[in-house]
């Protein structure tokens, strides 16, 4: 060896540090990992050389290693608390003579290695539970030896090295002796019965082979092949609570964390889905909040599921107060909520009130089997390792059926049963009111008290809450009944026809997900199928007696009928089962397709919806909904989509008027369990996704329906006047922001913008809002002359454009009038709506021809060769044009009241460009875009904010707007949310909604929802003496632009809050007593008023606060200096608290209104000169924003403040 290759001094071989694509233990394939124990092995004589990365190859690391370095701190993901770490030398695979030296870390689970100390992701973990054995090995060296590999370290000196030895060795030993549950390492070794979530091969950028990758829980692993896996040695795992997974393209996707990105790669886009899909649930669970479930594991019966027994339940049903694990939890959703609505022990935060957790401790798994699994026969019990069907069939018989309940002694005795439950929820005996409940007494019975007509407010005036937790989620909840047993599984009790076919049909395997990708022929097989006696059976052959498998027609929930060459045979079907089961069958002949889906509709439809078997339906299936007069309760309808129509049954056989969706207002997602909302202009649908795989179906082939399918007018998304949206859209940006601009139309816009503009307006002009200063007035107008240059057929239609030319030719004026009607009655109606619309705005347009310059002849110039599709040479189409607007009266049937309210218009748009100009327009003119409920284009609504509107208005309008009726404790807040600062406020129901406006920036909006808390606040408030509160917080200052302030870390402090001021202390000189301590000689280190003070809930994450709990307070002083700080508390209780006296204390005493009115105050009507022009919201930062409010142009935040 080389002298160069040794350490000076040492006649032992030196330590080089280089990246290769795997750690080291992976550069050999075929290598033994070590060398035997007495060192007989050879050294290689290669000399590799150190080979340091070069610093700009790759960011952060080295090509292909998964070392990334944080800059300028040592900060990594979040792992296991490190017992022991330093620098050790690694002993090479190859049995090579050149040490590498690695960083080492040892936690309670892994023994992991790192390039450098400030790596997040290691290149080699090895579980402490496989470690066997630590030995010493000699010249500083020791061997780790495993179930199934060795590996040899060497330390700096002896001491060191024993000292890692006896480590490794007690915490080897303590993992043993505990017999603690085994890591994800070593599932696949110690045959784990729970396997991982999503495990396979991906390709990642930057290394030479695939990496077997899986998803378990909240990690993500890496591992060199499935062999490793198995075996349960990994590369390094990445928390996700700081991961985040987007798509690239049609196979890729990436995995960001704050250390390095990981862009993977999957086989096929449908892998790349499922993929995407377990990394963000993985994300989810990550990010989920432990606290709600170890609260309510504390009672012992609540550690294991209460059906099948499984430990650690993360998932509930939160109306029969069991709590059960992720397995029995799916089957729970299959049963529907009216029977158990299951939420999350981890996610659902919003869910899990103090009192609904507080039930749960009190109720418990136990307290609940004694009532819903007391009679159930050994022979029917589920365990945690049940499959499906066993699963369902007992929770069938459990809950839908209540099989095995016991039974209540006044079991059929409807009075007594009521009056039993009124006295009941007037006690702390749950027991007995699930015991009443779920036997057949009536939670909304009458109790004879006029001043408590029900069990509700009984168990409210006797003070029992929980009762009242209980009763309120049993509100909608259905009775078991035992006469469902007739046929297992079955929705309905009406018999269904019995419907005989049979005959070949292609088949593939049954899926769990959506088909996203074409079938081949080759993934088909050919099977005789036949359905007979409800029942759908595929066999190998026609021969062969016994079949492959089969489908009961009482489980279909959907069938779809693919359009042609969807797949790789002509004609394909699928099937949906409540099993959430996806069966894809295919024939050559579209017409054997059409009998086939025929007489299985006909054997799945329940008769009152027999009606919708006459249709052509791309899409039929159940489906729960919400709609008309009876949005508290859900019902099961049967829908058909059929085109751009969407027909529906309801359950009592009534069918409702069709749905247009290409006119919907409003089609949109919304809520935590997936409901889609469908607006029309005389009603709202609510359809909920009870079943994940066949709703995802239903919005997909809603949405595709509910868009623009062609070139043709017909074919375009509708206003209700049956103007095509995208042409309403465009015409009312013009009329509100272009009117007066010099050469609209004749001025051509950018091609790029016009493009782009045109394909999303065409995709989805629902979504889609033109905004000023956004939107170039020039390239709206462009994209109006495409869209009708493009079209197909033409506005005027290839078969009617011809007549309009010739009409020109007419010398008599009142003759060519009449043609002119003559032919706009022949045009289809859209085509006439449509041109009536286009007029209408061309005649406002040459109304301002003084500024604009566009005269009625310019206006033809333009839009006759663009109607008409033609080069423009012949006048005759801008003859046309021109004849059009100046006879828009007579031609379109104008009548006196119409003409005035559009002249009225065009003063009411004159005035407020003048105003607007002069300085002079009102408060009342301007729009404010508020959210409802989360922030997404869909939920936007554009509301006009007089001055003196107040938060509580501006609730009402939204709620109004949405059809939305406020029940009994329902708080529906304005809330202010600042997206930088990561904090909301939500507005005192009196504050005027204009200077909050005013003040906004970019980075902030309003949002009307729920305030979850404000019942607890209330009652807190209630119960309380005084008006003072006082406490130990957590205390951060920002750091001001002088540097001053604690700038980092949060600190404890003692507060004191009163009517006046919120004072600090930084040292209480008697903590012993219940009082604040008032006593002058204790100076408060700082004072603020707190009518300066504005305070928000939520403290920013790059902070890293020290608790969840945290509030974000703005301080402003007379002089316009400000301060900034946050503050965190203990606990959500003690958030509460403190919140619920500053709002107090600013608002003298009043939270909410004592008495909320149900509908909200009159308010003066919009002017009625603007008639249904859409107005434009207000929009850019917040300089221009307080230039565009002109009516305080002189001092607004004078006048603001006044308001």
């Amino acid at each position: 060896m080389a002298k160069e290759d040794a350490e000076p001094g040492t006649g032992r071989p030196r330590s080089l540090r280089f990246n290769s694509l795997f750690s080291d233990d992976e550069l050999g394939e075929e290598q033994p990992e070590v060398s035997p124990a007495d060192g007989s092995s050879s050294w290689s004589d290669r000399d590799p050389g150190p080979r340091p990365p070069a610093p700009d190859a790759f960011p952060g690391g080295s090509p292909g290693t998964l070392g990334d370095t944080m800059e300028g701190t040592g900060a990594t993901a979040p792992l296991s608390p490190t017992i022991r770490a330093g620098w050790l030398d690694k002993n090479p695979p190859q049995g090579s003579y050149i040490y590498q030296k690695r960083w080492v870390k040892l936690d309670a689970d892994y023994l992991r290695y790192f390039d450098s100390e400030k790596d997040a992701y290691s290149k080699r973990l090895i579980p402490v539970s496989s470690i066997s054995r630590v030995t010493s090995v000699g010249d500083q060296k020791f061997e780790v030896i495993t179930n199934n590999r060795n590996f040899v370290f060497r330390a700096e000196s002896d001491a060191e090295r024993n000292e890692w030895i006896q480590t490794l060795q007690q915490i080897a030993e303590e993992r043993k002796s505990k017999a603690p549950e085994r890591t994800l390492m070593s599932l696949a070794t110690d045959g784990a019965p729970e396997p991982a979530d999503k495990s396979g091969f991906l390709e990642l950028r930057g290394f030479k082979h695939k990496l077997f990758v899986v998803v378990a829980g909240d990690k993500v692993f890496l591992y060199k092949n499935a062999e490793d896996y198995r075996l349960g040695i990994g590369i390094t795992y990445i928390e996700m609570n700081v991961g985040n997974v987007k798509e690239v393209d049609r196979r890729g996707f990436d995995l960001t964390t704050p250390y390095r990105l990981f862009s993977f790669s999957a086989d096929s886009e449908q892998e790349k889905e499922e993929w995407v899909e377990a990394m963000q649930q993985s994300i989810a669970e990550a990010l989920s909040n432990s606290e709600v479930a170890e609260r309510i594991w504390a009672v012992e019966s609540n550690r294991c599921c209460a059906d099948c027994g499984s430990p650690k339940p993360e998932w509930a049903s939160i109306n029969l107060c069991v709590v059960i694990c992720k397995r029995c939890a799916g089957e729970h959703r299959g049963l529907g909520p009216g029977i158990t609505k299951v939420r999350s022990l981890k996610m659902d935060r919003k869910v899990w009130t103090e009192e609904l957790i507080k039930l749960f401790q009190q109720f418990g798994n136990a307290m609940a089997n004694e009532f819903w699994a007391a009679n159930v026969p050994p022979s029917e019990a589920i365990g945690p390792t049940s499959g499906s069907q066993e699963r369902r069939r007992f929770l069938i018989a459990k809950y839908r059926e209540g099989k095995y309940r016991h039974y209540h002694p006044l079991f059929g005795n409807q009075e007594e049963l009521d009056r039993a439950l009124c006295v009941a929820v007037t006690t702390s005996d749950l027991k007995e009111t699930q015991a009443l409940l779920f036997c057949g007494a009536s939670v909304t019975c009458d109790t004879g008290d006029s001043q408590c007509p029900t069990p509700l407010a009984l168990a409210e005036r006797s003070g029992q809450r929980l009762q009242m937790e209980f009763l309120l989620h049993n509100k909608t909840s259905e009775l078991p009944r035992l006469e469902m047993l007739g046929s297992e599984e079955k929705p309905y009790s009406v018999p269904l026809p019995s419907v005989t076919h049979s005959g070949f049909l292609y088949k593939t395997p049954s899926m769990a997900k959506p088909v996203s990708e074409r079938k081949g022929l080759e993934e088909f097989s050919r099977r005789w199928c036949t359905l007979q006696d409800g029942v759908l059976s595929y066999y190998e052959n026609d021969r062969n007696a016994v079949p492959n498998g089969e489908i009961r027609v009482e489980e279909i929930v959907c069938l779809v009928n693919n359009p042609p060459h969807t797949h790789g045979i002509e004609s394909t079907f699928e099937v949906y089962t409540e099993a959430e089961r996806l069966y894809l069958f295919g024939l050559e002949s579209s017409d054997s397709t059409r009998e086939w889906l025929k007489s299985i509709a006909k054997s799945f439809v329940h008769p009152c919806a027999e009606e919708l078997l006459a249709l052509d339906f791309e899409r039929l299936g159940r489906l729960h909904y919400k709609g008309g007069l009876t949005l508290e309760r859900t019902q099961e309808g049967w829908f058909a989509l059929a085109g751009s129509t969407l027909h529906v049954c309801s359950e009592d056989g009534q069918r409702q008027e069709p749905l247009q969706l290409r006119k919907l207002q409003e089609l949109s997602i919304q809520g935590e369990h997936e409901v889609l909302v469908l607006v029309e202009r005389r009603r709202t649908l609510y359809i909920q996704g009870e079943r994940k795989l066949d709703f995802l179906g239903w919005v997909h082939a809603i949405q595709k329906a509910a868009g623009s399918s062609g070139d043709t007018l017909s074919e375009q998304q509708l206003t209700e006047s049956d103007v095509p949206l995208l042409v309403d859209r465009c015409i009312d940006y013009i009329t509100q922001c272009g009117l007066t601009s010099e050469g609209i139309y004749r001025k051509s816009g950018q091609n790029s913008k016009t493009t782009s503009l045109l394909e999303v307006l065409q995709r989805d002009a629902r979504r889609v809002r033109l905004k000023e200063g956004e939107h170039h007035v020039d390239d709206v107008a462009n994209t109006l002359k495409r869209f009708f240059r493009d079209l197909g057929d033409g506005l005027f239609t290839r078969q009617w454009a011809p007549d309009w030319l010739w009409a020109t030719a007419l010398e008599d004026e009142e003759a060519k009038v009449s043609e002119y009607r003559q032919l706009l009655g022949a045009l289809p109606p859209v085509n006439r709506a449509t041109l009536k619309a286009l007029i209408n705005h061309l005649f406002r347009v040459q109304c301002f021809s003084g500024e604009n310059q566009m005269n009625t002849h310019n206006l033809a110039i333009v839009f006759g060769p663009t109607l008409f599709q033609t080069d423009g040479k012949d006048y005759k189409a801008g003859r046309v044009v021109e004849d059009l607007i100046n006879h828009y009266v007579k031609i379109f049937n104008v009548n006196d009241q119409e003409m005035k309210k559009q002249q009225d218009e065009i003063m009411a748009i004159m005035k407020m460009r003048e105003a607007s100009s002069s300085g002079m327009q009102q408060a009342g003119d301007f729009i404010c875009t508020v959210y409802l409920e989360e922030k997404k284009t869909e939920t936007e609504q554009h509301v006009k904010i007089p001055a003196t509107m107040t938060a509580e208005e501006l609730t009402f309008e939204i709620l109004d707007r949405r059809k939305i009726v406020m029940k009994e404790k329902d708080y529906w807040s304005c809330f202010e949310v600042n997206e930088r600062e990561e904090a909301e406020r939500p507005l005192h129901y009196s504050e005027k909604v204009l200077p909050i406006l005013h003040c906004l920036g970019t980075e902030s909006y309003l949002v009307v929802k729920k305030q979850m808390s404000m019942e607890n606040m209330l009652i807190y408030l209630a119960s309380r003496v005084g008006d003072c509160k006082h406490g130990m917080m957590k205390f951060r200052e920002e750091r001001n632009l002088l540097g001053l302030g604690l700038s980092t870390g949060f600190h404890d402090r003692y507060f004191i809050l009163n009517h006046s001021c919120l004072r600090l202390y930084k040292e209480v000189r008697s903590l012993r007593q219940r009082s604040p301590p008032l006593e002058s000689s204790h100076k408060p280190e700082k004072e603020w008023p707190v009518r300066n003070l504005k305070v928000y809930l939520g403290v920013k994450k790059k902070l890293r606060p020290p608790t969840c709990w945290g509030f974000t307070v703005f301080y402003e002083n007379e002089k316009h200096e400000k301060q900034q700080w946050y503050l965190c508390c203990d606990t959500q209780a003690d958030l509460r608290e403190w919140f619920a006296t500053f709002l107090q204390v600013q608002n003298g005493g009043a939270l909410w209104p004592s008495e909320r009115p149900r509908t909200r105050a009159a308010r003066p009507q919009q002017d009625a000169r603007l008639g249904n022009i859409s107005l434009i919201p207000l929009r850019g930062n917040e300089s221009e924003m307080r230039n565009s409010v002109a009516a305080f142009a002189t001092d607004p935040l004078t006048l603001l403040r006044n308001v």
